[in-house]
């Protein structure tokens, strides 16, 4: 039906406008309540949306970067956890040989034997200590990005922990163990192997920490970004519930306004 197919008189036409706008305010007050926020578009406020949207976006970039740390993490625990089990095998290889420079020939020969069961352990625990693709017992290395661009950051350089000459380089049993000089070399490559895992534990701790501590500032500058979006855009649930009970009391005189308006043009029946 077209507008003007009814003619109101001014003063209907005033509340009615009046009616409308009430109307209007009460469903953005009513979408403020529901969503908790003042700002839910462009149109409601643009400079304070798209401020709150860039926050949002930066905490969703570093958010991604806190995960690629977390990961990072893992992958430093599981390579400790190989040095710490790498450790106990050459402590057991220690044992071995201390035991062979007290033993007879045939026994010394038994334990050789049981010396190189240990070596190939070791290069399984080596081989084994990788997570998610990167294994730092096997020279691995690995950036991890701190901010969204990534010029922030730290490598993660590995180490060679298998038995082989550019390992730990522990050295297969030679003659048996026949002689004594061949237990003291064993002693020595097993002596250094532990100065190079302590070493390399330590790289790794230091790395541990700092990932840990630009995880935690990750966590922060997240919480922040996501709380300034939140001011830029929230609203007070105090202030709306007042602003809805004053609308419904405007749209109450509203309609009480309208049927006097209504009553005035009915007067004019009283002429007939």
């Amino acid at each position: 039906m077209p507008i003007n197919d009814i003619t109101l008189s001014g003063g209907m036409r005033a509340d009615l406008v009046q009616l409308q706008l009430v109307a209007a305010l009460q469903s953005r007050t009513t979408e403020r309540l529901s969503t908790g926020r003042r700002v839910n578009s462009a149109t409601d406020d643009p400079s304070a949306f798209f401020a709150s949207q860039d926050h949002l976006s930066h905490a969703g970039d570093l958010a991604a970067r806190k995960a690629d740390m977390g990961e990072a993490l893992k992958s430093i625990t599981a390579a400790n956890a190989g040095i710490s089990a790498i450790t106990g095998l050459i402590e057991q290889a220690k044992g071995l040989v201390t035991s062979a420079r007290s033993s007879t020939t045939a026994a010394r020969a038994t334990l050789a034997t049981q010396f190189t069961a240990l070596r190939t352990q070791i290069d399984q625990l080596a081989g084994d200590s990788g997570y998610k693709g990167k294994n730092f017992l096997a020279s691995d290395t690995l950036t991890v990005a701190f901010n969204e661009g990534g010029s922030s950051n730290l490598t993660i350089t590995g180490f060679d922990a298998s038995t082989a000459a550019g390992g730990l380089n522990i050295s297969a049993p030679t003659n048996a163990w026949a002689n004594n000089t061949d237990l003291t070399a064993a002693t020595t490559e097993l002596d250094a192997s532990l100065v190079t895992l302590r070493a390399n534990a330590a790289g790794l701790s230091s790395n541990n920490s700092v990932i840990s501590t630009r995880n935690d500032f990750v966590t922060a500058m997240i919480n922040n970004l996501t709380a300034g979006a939140n001011d830029l855009t929230s609203s007070d649930p105090n202030e709306e519930s007042a602003n809805m009970l004053a609308l419904q009391t405007r749209q109450q005189l509203g309609i009480a306004t309208l049927g006097l308006a209504n009553q005035s043009a009915q007067s004019i029946l009283r002429l007939f």
